[in-house]
Protein backbone atom coordinates (compact mmCIF):
# COMPACT_ATOMS: atom_id res chain seq x y z
CA UNK A 1 0.00 0.00 0.00
CA UNK A 2 2.75 2.03 0.81
CA UNK A 3 4.24 1.82 -2.20
CA UNK A 4 1.74 2.25 -4.44
CA UNK A 5 0.62 6.17 -2.90
CA UNK A 6 4.67 6.90 -2.93
CA UNK A 7 4.90 5.40 -6.68
CA UNK A 8 1.57 8.03 -6.90
CA UNK A 9 2.92 10.87 -5.52
CA UNK A 10 6.32 10.58 -7.39
CA UNK A 11 4.12 10.21 -10.90
CA UNK A 12 2.79 13.51 -9.46
CA UNK A 13 5.43 15.13 -9.00
CA UNK A 14 6.91 13.93 -12.69
CA UNK A 15 3.72 14.81 -14.43
CA UNK A 16 3.86 18.65 -12.89
CA UNK A 17 7.27 18.88 -13.28
CA UNK A 18 7.05 17.66 -17.17
CA UNK A 19 3.61 20.10 -17.84
CA UNK A 20 5.84 23.63 -15.90
CA UNK A 21 8.71 22.76 -18.14
CA UNK A 22 6.15 21.96 -21.51
CA UNK A 23 5.13 25.57 -20.22
CA UNK A 24 8.51 27.34 -19.96
CA UNK A 25 8.98 26.04 -23.36
CA UNK A 26 5.35 27.44 -24.86
CA UNK A 27 6.26 31.10 -22.73
CA UNK A 28 10.12 30.92 -24.51
CA UNK A 29 8.13 30.62 -28.08
CA UNK A 30 5.86 33.28 -26.97
CA UNK A 31 8.40 35.28 -26.27
CA UNK A 32 9.91 35.37 -29.32
CA UNK A 33 7.17 35.88 -31.10
CA UNK A 34 6.14 39.07 -29.26
CA UNK A 35 9.65 40.00 -30.39
CA UNK A 36 9.04 39.44 -34.02
CA UNK A 37 5.88 41.51 -33.97
CA UNK A 38 5.64 44.76 -35.63
CA UNK A 39 5.48 47.90 -33.81
CA UNK A 40 2.35 49.74 -34.65
CA UNK A 41 -0.86 51.47 -33.32
CA UNK A 42 -3.09 48.10 -32.75
CA UNK A 43 -3.10 45.58 -30.24
CA UNK A 44 -3.32 42.06 -30.26
CA UNK A 45 -6.22 40.01 -28.26
CA UNK A 46 -6.92 36.63 -26.96
CA UNK A 47 -10.39 36.15 -26.79
CA UNK A 48 -11.01 34.30 -23.23
CA UNK A 49 -14.65 33.65 -23.47
CA UNK A 50 -16.65 32.59 -19.92
CA UNK A 51 -20.38 31.05 -20.81
CA UNK A 52 -21.56 33.05 -17.30
CA UNK A 53 -19.30 36.18 -18.11
CA UNK A 54 -19.68 38.81 -20.81
CA UNK A 55 -16.00 40.27 -20.70
CA UNK A 56 -14.48 39.94 -24.06
CA UNK A 57 -10.18 39.08 -23.79
CA UNK A 58 -7.56 40.32 -23.02
CA UNK A 59 -6.02 42.89 -24.92
CA UNK A 60 -1.64 44.03 -25.44
CA UNK A 61 0.16 46.67 -27.19
CA UNK A 62 2.49 44.47 -29.62
CA UNK A 63 5.54 43.65 -28.32
CA UNK A 64 4.65 43.56 -25.02
CA UNK A 65 4.25 40.78 -22.92
CA UNK A 66 1.00 39.20 -22.31
CA UNK A 67 1.63 39.32 -18.36
CA UNK A 68 0.48 43.10 -19.39
CA UNK A 69 -2.55 42.47 -21.28
CA UNK A 70 -5.57 43.93 -19.47
CA UNK A 71 -9.32 42.01 -19.69
CA UNK A 72 -11.48 44.13 -21.10
CA UNK A 73 -15.34 44.52 -21.80
CA UNK A 74 -16.06 45.01 -25.52
CA UNK A 75 -17.60 48.43 -27.06
CA UNK A 76 -19.23 46.94 -30.59
CA UNK A 77 -20.73 50.00 -31.55
CA UNK A 78 -18.49 50.95 -34.40
CA UNK A 79 -17.78 46.61 -35.15
CA UNK A 80 -19.22 43.71 -33.85
CA UNK A 81 -16.92 41.04 -32.12
CA UNK A 82 -16.43 38.04 -34.32
CA UNK A 83 -17.98 35.55 -32.85
CA UNK A 84 -21.10 37.72 -32.80
CA UNK A 85 -20.45 38.67 -36.28
CA UNK A 86 -20.79 35.40 -36.92
CA UNK A 87 -23.61 34.62 -34.72
CA UNK A 88 -21.75 32.09 -32.66
CA UNK A 89 -20.87 33.24 -29.45
CA UNK A 90 -17.56 31.84 -28.21
CA UNK A 91 -16.44 29.81 -31.02
CA UNK A 92 -13.11 31.97 -31.42
CA UNK A 93 -12.21 30.77 -27.86
CA UNK A 94 -8.57 31.31 -27.21
CA UNK A 95 -8.33 32.87 -30.71
CA UNK A 96 -6.17 35.49 -31.22
CA UNK A 97 -6.39 38.78 -33.18
CA UNK A 98 -4.80 41.67 -34.47
CA UNK A 99 -7.48 44.50 -33.58
CA UNK A 100 -7.52 47.67 -34.24
CA UNK A 101 -9.45 50.40 -31.90
CA UNK A 102 -8.71 52.26 -28.52
CA UNK A 103 -9.35 51.98 -24.98
CA UNK A 104 -12.41 54.68 -24.41
CA UNK A 105 -10.75 55.47 -20.75
CA UNK A 106 -14.47 53.94 -19.53
CA UNK A 107 -14.62 51.60 -17.10
CA UNK A 108 -18.08 48.75 -17.55
CA UNK A 109 -19.43 46.82 -14.27
CA UNK A 110 -19.17 43.31 -15.23
CA UNK A 111 -22.00 41.59 -13.40
CA UNK A 112 -20.79 38.01 -12.96
CA UNK A 113 -17.48 38.89 -11.50
CA UNK A 114 -18.73 41.48 -9.70
CA UNK A 115 -15.92 43.90 -11.08
CA UNK A 116 -15.49 46.84 -13.63
CA UNK A 117 -12.78 46.24 -16.59
CA UNK A 118 -11.78 48.66 -18.93
CA UNK A 119 -13.60 49.72 -22.69
CA UNK A 120 -11.99 48.71 -25.90
CA UNK A 121 -13.79 50.33 -28.55
CA UNK A 122 -13.53 47.77 -31.44
CA UNK A 123 -12.58 49.47 -34.85
CA UNK A 124 -11.34 46.22 -36.87
CA UNK A 125 -9.81 43.11 -36.71
CA UNK A 126 -8.08 40.36 -38.18
CA UNK A 127 -7.74 36.47 -37.27
CA UNK A 128 -3.68 36.14 -36.23
CA UNK A 129 -4.58 32.07 -34.96
CA UNK A 130 -7.33 29.97 -34.11
CA UNK A 131 -4.92 28.24 -32.36
CA UNK A 132 -2.07 29.75 -31.00
CA UNK A 133 0.71 28.56 -28.30
CA UNK A 134 -0.72 28.69 -24.26
CA UNK A 135 -0.48 31.94 -22.21
CA UNK A 136 -1.69 30.41 -19.37
CA UNK A 137 -0.18 28.14 -17.29
CA UNK A 138 -3.60 26.12 -16.21
CA UNK A 139 -3.85 24.44 -19.28
CA UNK A 140 -7.35 24.26 -18.49
CA UNK A 141 -7.53 27.96 -18.47
CA UNK A 142 -9.62 28.11 -21.54
CA UNK A 143 -12.57 25.82 -20.59
CA UNK A 144 -15.87 28.05 -21.37
CA UNK A 145 -17.11 26.69 -18.49
CA UNK A 146 -14.30 27.23 -15.52
CA UNK A 147 -15.54 30.10 -13.34
CA UNK A 148 -12.14 31.03 -12.15
CA UNK A 149 -10.81 33.80 -14.23
CA UNK A 150 -7.11 33.06 -15.51
CA UNK A 151 -4.36 35.68 -16.06
CA UNK A 152 -1.92 35.05 -18.76
CA UNK A 153 1.96 34.88 -18.36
Amino acid sequence: MRRTILAAAALAVLVSSCATDEFQQTKSQVAQSIAAEQPGDYYIGRRFYRRYYFFWGYVRRPREPWSSAQLVMLNEQKVLAPDRQANAVGYDNNSEYRLDGYFSGQTVYEPASNAFYPEFVLTGYKAISTNPPRIFRDPTATDPNRLVIDKPE
